[in-house]
């Protein structure tokens, strides 16, 4: 029996024509599907573009392959794709919907009139270099001086202030840009459709029942679904509640629950630049939710809690929330013990194994956003230390370019420091939550009170964002 022996190659992605994500997406896949297996990928990165000047912003990235293919029918393959996929040179270094480039290939040195590897330019270009820093900091690229790696190349560069990472979110939404300076920050509106939802007391459930089908003119008059909807870019949809000692309700309850408002609110929000979001940890009701026509999964257990859903989330090809949490609802409150190394280095590497846990089930790195999880398994003070230093988990090794959301919305830890009872009173208190995760660099604060916190967001994003 003979043994196929797997070699280990790094291919560069790029597009700056049509949807750039969307190409590199489709480029993906094709490998995927031509037994070009990707075991993990970089973020994207939009760079300006070099050598012709005039032309779009480019989209690039790297991608690390296991092929059983010489370096020469790779090249044939990948070749071949970007010809299926429309790809016409008509400029050298000009513009074109994709590109995939062999950047090293093993620990082989090819010198051929079609291939030389490692490739000879990447070494000047940071859009290069940089997501293949995020791969393979640490690996020597040229044989001829093993001592110098991917990041000493890297950082030997002048660093360009408009590279930013790039992490799309809904058909009709602009994407999240999570290092550019002046981004504007995300309001995520919750929409809770429980009967035991903590803060807003089973309102959207009772007018689901009250309803026998939700659509868009019922939404159109639908409390739920104010016409402004300027004031949020995202809704993230429930039907589990979450609180400590909340009831468990099957899957098919929960998809019951959720469905109607997500297809309603498909039609309504069409093509003004809302995405959907589903908040669920189970793989079933996160499928189902993608089928109604959600666009992002956010998962509070960062999958730990249903083995589907990396695997789920990654056939699915949505962006996807990985939140850190211990244990479940019901136990999180008794693992709030982060000795020896303290809460955001232990927070920082439990938040790492779950986004290598998620890249080994396929699911892509330029689809992940990060959740310090506040509230759940974490004391008052913990979450108060997770506001004054979220800045140091954004900029942690392996977790830097990736956007984070902060959902402090009205919690108890709020309530219990205002002295403010009842959740829908605690405005004030979350307003102050909101901007200190604005000035730590939150990309997307996930809130009750729209109005209101969409104006606390404008205001924290002119002071720390302009």
């Amino acid at each position: 029996m003979s043994v196929v022996t797997a070699y280990t190659a790094y291919i560069a992605l790029g597009s700056n024509l049509g949807d750039r994500i969307d190409m590199i997406e489709k480029a993906c896949n094709e490998m995927a599907a031509r037994g070009i297996k990707i075991k993990r990928t970089s973020c994207l990165w939009e760079t300006e573009p070099m050598y012709v000047l005039s032309q779009e912003n480019f989209v690039n990235g790297a991608c690390e392959v296991e092929t059983a293919l010489g370096p020469m029918a790779l090249l044939n393959e990948l070749q071949d794709i970007e010809n299926v996929m429309g790809r016409k040179k008509i400029i050298d270094k000009g513009p074109r919907n994709i590109d995939l480039d062999i950047l090293l290939y093993d620990d082989q040195v090819i010198n051929h009139e079609r291939l030389k590897v490692p490739h000879p330019l990447m070494y000047e270009r940071e859009f290069v270099l940089r997501p293949l820093s995020e791969l393979i900091p640490g690996k020597a690229l040229d044989p001829a001086a093993p001592w110098k790696l991917t990041q000493d190349y890297l950082n030997a560069l002048p660093v360009s202030s408009e590279l930013s990472t790039l992490t799309p979110l809904g058909p009709y939404s602009e994407p999240i840009r999570a290092l550019k300076r002046n981004r504007k920050t995300q309001v995520m509106r919750i929409l809770n459709v429980t009967p035991d939802s903590f803060s807003d007391g089973g309102t959207n459930f009772r007018k689901l029942e009250a309803s026998a089908a939700l659509d868009g003119k019922f939404w159109k008059q639908n409390s739920s679904a104010p016409d402004n909807h300027s004031e949020f870019s995202i809704v993230d949809v429930g039907g589990q509640s979450s609180a400590p000692g909340a009831k468990d309700v099957s899957a098919e309850e929960e998809i019951s629950r959720i469905g109607p408002y997500i297809k309603a609110m498909k039609e309504f929000y069409h093509g003004k630049g809302v995405a959907l979001c589903v908040d669920t940890y189970r793989a079933s009701v996160a499928e189902a939710a993608v089928k109604a026509g959600a666009d992002i999964i956010n998962d509070i257990s960062a999958g730990l809690l249903d083995p589907d859903m990396l695997p789920t989330m990654a056939r699915l090809g949505k962006t996807v929330c990985l939140t850190h949490m211990r244990g479940t609802p019901a136990t999180m409150n008794d693992l709030v013990d982060y000795s020896p190394e303290g809460l955001i280095t232990t927070l920082a590497r439990e938040l790492l194994a779950r986004v290598a846990a998620a890249e080994e089930a396929g699911v892509r790195r330029w689809r992940i956003i990060l959740d310090p999880g506040i509230g759940f398994a974490k004391t008052q003070n913990q979450n108060l230390e997770i506001l004054r230093r979220l800045d140091e988990l954004r900029d942690w090794p392996g977790l830097r370019g990736l956007p984070w959301l902060v959902g402090s919305s009205r919690k108890s830890f709020v309530g219990r420091i205002t002295g403010v009872a009842e959740p829908k009173q605690r405005v004030w208190g979350t307003a102050a939550t909101v901007a200190a995760a604005i000035q730590g660099g939150a990309d997307i604060v996930r809130v009750h009170d729209v109005k209101e916190m969409a104006q606390v967001v404008k205001m924290s994003d002119a002071i720390w964002r302009s």
